[in-house]
């Protein structure tokens, strides 16, 4: 094993054996400062805060000058591990076993992390006399959480601070199988939302004096579940709205409830727009609560919504495919599937492309990655800064 990739398993296990989880930073943002900050990466810890939000740190480190202006983008942050009997190893231990990295955050991101860390030091030292461009890490400790006071805000700070970035590569799990096997090069909009209706609270054996918010609830809920918002097209899946729970907050038998509440959440295409979509969840409701006597109902939708998008820089996209062809022998599907990621955000600001190690064991118990797996991540971004910034075409 050569000292770069040895070094992409240290940093692997460093981070890992943070417990950083959201919204903790929990030691994870100062290994990776002391790392890139030795290596002459001009560091800096920015804290946001926000209404009904934790405060939450982030990390923002370049290097270089002129350009292009390339980021890394990541979290550090972790979902929690659940019960640490059901782990194999302690979740925050980051053994190995039998060639395999075990613990929270080994795919989620913290390997995605070590990765293109360790791709960038090397690549550094390779080219210790200079490079023409910039490189800069873009990291939250936010995005498993509510994704306020995170990479959003960091990116408006670093506006702020006078950095305009070129591309951007998102270390998220992108593949599926196998790594090399998909490139994500777009995602579908995400939008949430809840729906209550009120009624009349009474006793079961008397409706007659009261009004039972259920089943007018459940027959607008039929009504959103039965639409077909649309087929899909030759660049997303079709869009599919989800409802995700119905509470009425009622212990017992003998007592017809005051509400009822259900949460829905629908990821769409970009055959609709954020308003668009509204609209149409909007008037499906009203129609709804209007057949069903529903008078008193409210519609909210969260603020976290997000449009879908589409990446169209044929560079970045090619540079980041050749890469991973050259190292794993696949060429990568350019995907649009699976759910969110901070990419949603990015895309306001530069081009933006998502890859990283597979996701199959993310978020559950004995969460693990192939140490080969960690190596090959790191050669593959390491493949793609030589070909953004030593190729001239």
């Amino acid at each position: 094993m050569t000292k770069s990739h040895a070094r992409v398993t240290e940093i692997a296990q460093e981070l890992i054996r943070c417990a950083s989880v959201t919204p903790n930073e929990g030691g994870a943002l100062q290994a990776l400062e002391t790392r890139l900050s030795t290596a002459g990466f001009k560091v800096d810890r920015v804290t946001f805060s926000d209404a009904d939000t934790p405060d939450v740190e982030n990390l923002f480190a370049t290097i270089g000058t002129g350009g292009p202006h390339f980021v890394f983008a990541g979290h550090t942050d972790v979902v929690p591990p659940g019960q640490t009997a059901d782990w194999r190893h302690d979740p925050f231990s980051a053994e190995i076993e039998d060639g395999v990295l075990f613990g929270r955050g080994a795919v989620d991101m913290k390997g995605g992390v070590a990765a293109f860390a360790a791709a960038a030091l090397a690549f550094l030292e390779d080219n210790a006399s200079g490079f023409q461009g910039r490189i800069s890490f873009l990291i939250t400790g936010d995005e498993e959480g509510p994704a306020v006071n995170g990479t959003t805000k960091l990116l408006d700070w670093a506006e702020a601070e006078g950095h305009r970035f070129d591309a951007c590569i998102v270390g998220e799990p992108t593949n599926p199988d196998r790594l090399g096997d998909a490139i994500k090069v777009g995602r579908r909009g995400s939008l949430s939302g809840t729906v209550t209706v009120r009624g009349t609270q009474g006793h079961v054996a008397y409706p007659h004096l009261a009004d039972n918010p259920v089943p007018k609830l459940v027959r607008i809920l039929a009504a959103l579940d039965a639409l077909v918002l649309d087929n899909g097209n030759d660049r997303f899946q079709p869009s599919n709205l989800e409802v995700v729970t119905i509470d009425v907050g009622n212990p017992a038998f003998n007592v017809i409830p005051a509400q009822a509440v259900a949460r829905f959440n629908i990821r769409f295409n970009d055959g609709w727009s954020l308003d668009t979509l509204k609209d149409k969840i909007s008037a499906t409701v009203s129609s709804a609560a209007q057949e069903t006597g529903a008078t008193s109902y409210e519609l909210d939708f969260k603020r976290d919504a997000s449009e879908s998008f589409l990446t169209r820089d044929n560079a970045l996209i090619s540079k980041l495919s050749q890469a991973v062809e050259a190292v794993t022998g696949r060429t990568p599907e350019l995907s649009t599937g699976g759910g969110t990621s901070d990419a949603r955000f990015i895309k306001n600001f530069c081009p933006v492309v998502e890859f990283g190690l597979v996701g199959q064991t993310m978020h559950k118990v004995d969460e693990c990655v192939p140490v080969d797996d960690l190596v090959q991540l790191e050669a593959i971004y390491r493949a793609f800064l030589d070909r953004l910034f030593l190729v001239r075409e």
